[in-house]
C-alpha cells in the first residue's frame, strides 16, 4: 500500500479522503500492525484503481502468470462457512478480478458501491442468488449471469436452503488523477 501511495505522491490524509478509510487504519496497515478486512480492501483498491489482489500481493507481475489454486486468496468467509475467493487479477489500468463465492444459506456480502465507474458481471453456478442493485432486487438461479454498475449499492444473498456458487468478475477503473 504504501508503494501505491507513494507511487501517486498521495499523503495518508489524500488516500484517507479517497478511500474513506481513517488515517490511523491506514497508519496501521502501512505499519504491518493490522490486517484489514474485505471491506477495507475493497475501498483502498477503489481509491488506487487496482484490483484488490494487487493490495495483497508483492511480487511483480510477470508476462504470463499460472497461479494453483493454493495460491488463491480467500478474503471473505460467511458465518455460516460460505467463502470468498480471489482467483486472480489483472493488472490496472482496467483491471479485472475474478473471484469464486460460496453461499450457506442466510448468508450475504455487499452493500457498499465501489468506484463509479466499477462494473461487475455474475454467473451462478449452482443455488439461487439475490443480487440487489440500488435497492432493487433479482433473483438470479443456476445459469443465470447478471451484469451492472459496482458503483451502485449492490449485495448478493443467499435466501434458499441449499448452498450457491458464483463465479464474479469485478472491472476496476483506473484511478483519478
Amino acid at each position: 500500500m504504501l508503494a501505491l501511495r507513494t507511487e501517486r505522491s498521495w499523503s495518508l490524509d489524500q488516500l484517507a479522503s479517497r478511500s474513506g478509510v481513517s488515517k490511523g487504519v491506514l497508519v496501521a496497515l502501512e505499519q504491518g500492525r493490522s490486517n484489514p478486512n474485505l471491506a477495507t480492501l475493497a475501498r483502498l483498491a477503489d481509491a488506487f484503481g487496482v484490483p484488490v489482489s494487487r493490495l495483497v500481493e508483492v511480487a511483480e507481475e510477470p508476462t504470463v502468470r499460472v497461479t494453483s489454486p493454493a495460491a488463491h486468496r480467500q478474503l471473505w468467509t460467511g458465518p455460516a462457512g460460505g467463502t470468498g475467493t480471489i482467483v486472480g487479477a489483472t493488472e490496472p489500468p482496467w483491471a479485472a478480478e475474478l473471484w469464486r463465492w460460496v453461499l450457506m444459506p442466510g448468508e450475504g456480502f455487499g452493500g457498499d458501491a465501489h468506484a463509479p465507474a466499477t462494473r461487475e458481471l455474475v454467473w451462478v453456478e449452482r443455488g439461487t442468488v439475490t443480487l440487489t442493485v440500488a435497492a432493487v432486487q433479482y433473483q438470479l438461479g443456476t445459469g443465470a449471469c447478471a451484469r451492472f454498475p459496482g458503483g451502485l449499492p449492490h449485495r448478493y444473498a443467499n435466501d434458499g436452503s441449499g448452498q450457491a456458487e458464483l463465479t464474479m468478475v469485478v472491472v476496476v477503473p483506473p484511478a483519478p488523477a
